[in-house]
């Protein structure tokens, strides 16, 4: 005789099986998936690439409904397309197996009210590497759901990943979420993306020193590692492999006999783990709503040992353990709040992950997004506590949001087919030269210019983009730069500008409004973008002869 609690079981089974079934059969490439173009990845809406103009709301912003309402209109006059909010595992579930999704909901219809999208963060088992999001009756029953423990058996308020109680229960709320998601916004697409925790990472210790993670650390390194990191030997982030070669590259072991003894290992088996726990969170949610789901990175401050940043998240040195340890993952992603932009965009940028960036400082110039958008081919771009920034209607974000509005349709077209390249100039790197098609631009920092208004202080951030429209024609987009231009190659030529227009692109049409070939070029010596605000520019160049013989040599080579 088959008991309630079985039938029971083998009805929801059955549930889930035909909506699995329905679900394939409708499901015809019409949900936000990714997408390959030429070397990027897009994210892909409605069957068109589209870019996140992003803000992310502060912590606790999105746990109050009345607090936020006023905010929504400010997102709009700022330019944002998408809002990056938390999601609390402790407000969705307060009771075991109870969920209240009104918080959510909110967030859904607010955003469609003001023609926005979403992407949901998940602060679930981890958020800034602690526990604090996880519902009270997970953290008051410790002996169910076990903590991390430091080296001399101190718990700390982080779950550990070395528990099926831990993760299975985080599942069953994330899967809940999910298909909240789907049955309220399963036509209307306005959820876009999620993030599966926050910021993992141990803190205080390298490594997690419970029972189990014990018991883990002293057995082999697991099949499922080491099967990737042989089959992907040659390609491996070379911080990891130089680390692994150090060890003759040894196929199997234990953890210290395979990576070597230090805090480095100790690191490299948390990203395990960490990777694992997480990767079956995403599967179970992906498994009732497949939307693309990425994991987030605290970065390293400058001369700290793991233990003292949030150590074994998906940083650049650790992106190998994680992609084989988290395949249901789509992408990692940095937090980036250090003046060293470019180097995490760089570190970032590689190995086929695409670049996107939830989270950065909103005291840092959105000149870093022209620059992403550009050279990186990043998908979007998010300042974090964006309901702070004062004067909406005219702060920098709106205004630099407001240019890469009307050059978004042109941007995508343009993405991994090397048509574009972007700068960013600050008191460190004050000029710059990039080559695209037949020329070279020579990128100064306006600062750099005698006539020049500047302000006190450090000078600011500045830089754009260059779009190549045709072989001699250009878009040049951002603030405060100074270009001047040449052949790439020493052909004999020197390169003249024909014409700059001042204008704006209407639904990724030009509109060309002042022609600047007088004082605002200098004559026709440069292009200026001045850096009081963000602008457009679209030049015209031509190439006439020298008049004297060049230098003796080939006149086939690039200009250095």
């Amino acid at each position: 005789m088959i008991t309630w609690p079985v039938r029971k079981t083998l009805f929801l089974i059955l549930c889930m099986l035909a909506f699995h079934v329905s679900f394939a059969q409708r499901n015809d490439g019409s949900l936000p998936h990714l997408m390959k173009n030429g070397t990027a990845t897009q994210l892909m809406i409605g069957g068109k690439p589209f870019l996140i103009l992003g803000g992310e709301l502060g912590n606790s912003t999105a746990s109050d409904m009345a607090y936020l309402r006023p905010f929504w209109p400010n997102f709009t006059e700022m330019n944002l397309n998408t809002i990056l909010a938390p999601v609390y595992w402790e407000l969705i579930e307060p009771e075991e197996g109870r969920y209240n999704f009104a918080l959510v909901d909110s967030l859904i219809h607010s955003a469609r009210a003001h023609n926005l999208r979403l992407v949901l963060l998940w602060f679930g088992s981890w958020k800034n590497s602690m526990s604090c999001y996880a519902p009270l009756w997970v953290k008051t029953d410790q002996k169910r759901f076990p903590r991390a423990r430091t080296k001399d058996g101190r718990a700390l308020e982080i779950l550990t990943p070395f528990s099926d109680e831990n993760r299975n229960a985080d599942a069953r709320a994330f899967a809940a979420l999910m298909n909240h998601i789907r049955s309220v916004d399963g036509k209307e697409h306005t959820v876009i993306m999620v993030q599966v925790e926050n910021e993992i990472g141990m803190l205080h210790d390298a490594r997690d020193y419970c029972e189990e993670a014990n018991e883990w650390f002293a057995g082999q390194v697991p099949a499922g590692l080491m099967g990737y990191l042989q089959k992907n030997k040659a390609s491996l982030i070379p911080e990891f492999r130089q680390i692994w070669q150090q060890t003759g590259f040894r196929s199997s072991g234990a953890w210290e006999e395979v990576f070597g003894v230090g805090l480095h290992t100790d690191e490299i088996f948390m990203a395990w783990y960490f990777g694992r726990y997480t990767d079956y969170i995403a599967e179970a949610g992906k498994s009732v709503y497949p939307l693309p789901m990425y994991v987030n990175a605290a970065l390293i401050r400058p001369g700290y040992r793991p233990g003292q940043y949030p150590s074994a998240g998906p940083l650049p040195h650790l992106m190998d353990v994680w992609r084989a340890a988290a395949p249901q993952i789509d992408f990692f992603a940095p937090d980036i709040y250090f003046k060293s932009f470019v180097e995490w965009c760089e570190k970032y940028d590689r190995s086929g992950n695409p670049l996107f960036i939830p989270e950065v400082g909103n005291n840092q110039s959105p000149v870093n997004a022209f620059y992403a958008f550009a050279q990186h081919n990043a998908m979007g771009y998010s300042p974090f506590s964006i309901e702070s920034l004062g004067n909406p209607e005219t702060n920098p974000l709106t205004k630099a949001y407001d240019v890469l509005t009307q050059l978004a349709p042109l941007i995508l077209h343009n993405q991994g087919h090397e048509r574009m390249v972007g700068v960013l100039l600050d008191s460190a790197h004050h000029k710059t030269r990039v080559k695209l098609g037949d020329y070279a631009f020579n990128v100064r920092h306006e600062y750099s210019w005698a006539y020049a208004h500047k302000s006190e202080g450090e000078p600011p951030r500045f830089g754009g983009m260059i779009i190549m429209l045709a072989p001699d024609e250009f878009l040049i987009a951002g603030c405060g730069i100074i270009v001047t231009f040449e052949p790439r190659r020493n052909n004999g030529m020197i390169a003249g500008i024909g014409r700059i227009d001042e204008g704006r692109s209407i639904d990724g049409k030009w509109t060309p409004g002042r022609r600047m070939n007088g004082d605002q070029s200098h004559q026709g010596r440069h292009l200026h973008l001045p850096g009081h605000t963000y602008g457009i520019q679209k030049i015209k160049l031509y190439m006439y002869e020298y008049g004297i013989q060049l230098m003796e040599g080939n006149d086939e080579e690039e200009l250095e």
